[in-house]
């Protein structure tokens, strides 16, 4: 199980899901540290907090909520034994106890939040604005249903959601990471590396005879796993969501006309002037500033009498609509080089000068029709997406496959005759006829024939799948992958004389030999990097070669494995320790990176005290029905 846990998280995947609960989860502590917290009670409990109790079937829905938007994040939807894997069935109960426990703190202390803060914050989110940038109820509805809410209880969850951070934000507030560990950590991500280095691939691994029938046999047979026939499954499935649907809608140019009209300031680039401006508080003393500047006196001298500035007086580049209306109609109606005369605005009485004009550029309807038009049918559909989605549960319901209930409502069935775990066909390929991010096999993969899965949450929509035939995993005989086990029995034979080859060259110089030499003896060319950190990615520098240089002192040497095959062997030249620049940019951002993680441990700390004074309870045999570990 623990090692399943470390290759789970040493992927892409794993590392992918790791980072989003770290960002997914408000806080994350020591829950499991309590002594006896899993205490027998009421099986439809599944913890309780304080007074607060959350039921089973509150957490089953908390629960699929967070692995499904984990599963959309990640592109691929998450098993139960994934999500154990990674450790996500621990982490939603910890966020769940300490939101029920933020919760409670809230109520006792009579925090509150008026309805009017709830409604402007919901309708300023910019996931439910519509194409014309305004807060759109339709989308609103949609979205929220396709997370699983209710508009009820979407605006609660917002409600003590504000009310948590009013909690955590004062906790949070003052805290600074110590000087000593900014510079350290600083020194440690800044620190460059220097290196020499040479790759040793097929070439110098020298000629490899074909083995002989008796050597393939026995390589065969004690790597025989390694070429068994995966398990094949036969599936069908049907994609529903707003960008499947707008594909069948059509959206006429006044439609979309109206909506580029609304946004033709935004769609293009708007003209910009380098003006200057000085402000009088009355029109009097303009006017004679109007005189004066006609007669020859000029601009900038007329703003240092005033005691201002050359950057008091110089706007910059600006847009119209960065300016006063009336100084800006005026300003942009002015030629180059030219002096206003006096304009009254908001402040006071203006006369600017126009330096130089940048023309804008006009958005064009003709170039951008097609962009508005699916957006507009793909807005159009989610509505449509809705109707349809209960339609389908009805048919599903009734007892109807997926390929019978689609043509009933007109969808399109997709038939793979035969897909592996890796979603690749019997060829070898991946298969063609899957979406994007749609990862429907390894569902297909953990169900049965004939079973009535559930629809799976995808771009804003649903899939529906069935599993229609099973071909189970065999073991291969030698004639049916002859040529495989003999390239690979070929790679074993490179890699290995690659390995000892590397050794030997190590060897020599750690004794005083030099790279050029021994590169030259094989006939391998020596390359250099420099001035690269620990998360760079020089160019031709395999990943695992930066890793090495940082593990090896200044001249050391040492190899290690790189991708295609390759034996890299290498010497570290140069070590650069950095000076800490506090003013930099990259320490602003680890300074800022430190504060949260800070800021995350002292709410931690809180919160524990809170769980350990209020009173925390858990039901094991709920939290594993829940989770699928009693399975």
């Amino acid at each position: 199980m623990l090692r399943g846990m470390r290759k789970a998280s040493s992927n892409w995947l794993g590392k992918t899901i790791m980072a989003i609960v770290m960002g997914v989860l408000i806080i994350s502590f020591g829950v499991w540290g309590i002594a006896d917290i899993f205490k027998g009670f009421g099986q439809s409990t599944v913890a309780k907090v304080g007074g607060t109790e959350i039921s089973l079937n509150e957490f089953r829905q908390i629960y699929t909520d967070r692995l499904q938007q984990i599963g959309r994040q990640v592109g691929r939807p998450l098993t139960p034994d994934q999500a154990r894997a990674f450790g996500l069935d621990r982490q939603v109960l910890q966020q769940t106890i300490a939101e029920a426990a933020l919760d409670e703190e809230a109520r006792r202390l009579g925090l509150g939040q008026s309805d009017e803060q709830i409604r402007q914050f919901i309708m300023n989110d910019p996931n439910f604005k519509g194409v014309s940038g305004n807060f759109d109820a339709n989308r609103f509805q949609a979205v929220i249903r396709n997370f699983g809410y209710t508009e009820q209880r979407y605006v609660s969850e917002q409600r003590k959601v504000s009310l948590r951070r009013q909690i955590t934000g004062t906790i949070g507030a003052g805290l600074e990471p110590p000087k000593a560990m900014l510079d350290v950590l600083t020194r440690f991500q800044s620190e460059q590396r220097a290196i020499e280095f040479v790759k040793l691939d097929a070439a110098q691994a020298g000629a490899i005879d074909a083995p002989s029938p008796e050597a393939l046999a026995a390589y065969f047979e004690d790597h025989k796993v390694q070429f068994r026939a995966p398990e094949y499954r036969k599936i069908s499935f049907v994609v529903l969501s707003p960008e499947e649907i707008g594909k069948w809608s059509e959206v006429s140019d006044e439609d979309a006309k109206k909506v580029f009209e609304q946004r033709k300031d935004r769609l293009g680039t708007p003209e910009k002037r380098q003006i200057h401006q000085i402000v009088f508080p009355t029109p009097a003393e303009a006017a004679t500033a109007r005189e004066r500047l006609a007669g020859g006196t000029s601009f900038e001298d007329l703003g240092k009498e005033r005691g201002l500035t050359a950057s008091d007086v110089d706007l910059g580049l600006v847009t119209k609509s960065s300016l006063d209306p009336a100084v800006g109609d005026a300003a942009f109606a002015l030629p180059a080089g030219e002096i206003s005369q006096p304009i009254q605005g908001r402040l006071g009485t203006s006369i600017v000068k126009v330096d130089k004009i940048e023309p804008g550029n006009e958005a064009n309807y003709a170039s951008l029709a097609g962009d508005i038009k699916r957006e507009i049918a793909t807005e159009r559909a989610r509505v449509k997406v809705a109707d349809l989605r209960d339609k389908m549960e009805d048919e599903r319901g009734g007892g109807s496959s997926v390929i019978d209930a689609a043509q009933k409502l007109g969808l399109t069935a997709v038939t793979i005759d035969a897909v592996d775990r890796s979603g690749r066909a019997p060829n070898g390929q991946p298969v063609a006829s899957i979406p994007q991010g749609l990862d429907v096999v390894s569902q297909a993969f953990n169900t049965d024939v004939g079973v009535d899965n559930d629809s799976i949450s995808f771009k804003g929509g649903y899939v529906w799948y069935d599993v229609l035939a099973i071909t189970p995993s065999r073991d291969r005989n030698l004639d049916e992958v002859r040529d495989q086990v003999e390239a690979r029995w070929r790679q074993d034979q490179i890699a290995a004389k690659l390995k000892a080859k590397a050794t030997e060259m190590v060897q020599k110089l750690e004794q005083g030999g030099k790279l050029a030499d021994e590169a030259a003896a094989v006939g391998a060319k020596v390359e250099t990097a420099s001035g690269f950190k620990r998360d760079d990615s020089p160019a031709g520098v395999p990943a695992t070669v930066v890793s090495a240089a940082f593990r090896t002192a200044k001249d050391g040497v040492g190899q290690t494995a790189a991708g295609g095959g390759e034996v890299v062997v290498f010497r570290v030249t140069d070590i650069v320790d950095p000076t800490v620049d506090t003013a930099s940019d990259a320490v602003k951002k680890l300074k800022d990176s430190l504060d949260r993680a800070l800021t995350d441990e002292q709410v931690a700390s809180y919160v524990n005290k809170l769980q350990t004074d209020i009173g925390t309870t858990i039901n094991q045999a709920a939290f594993a029905q829940v989770t699928g570990a009693n399975q």
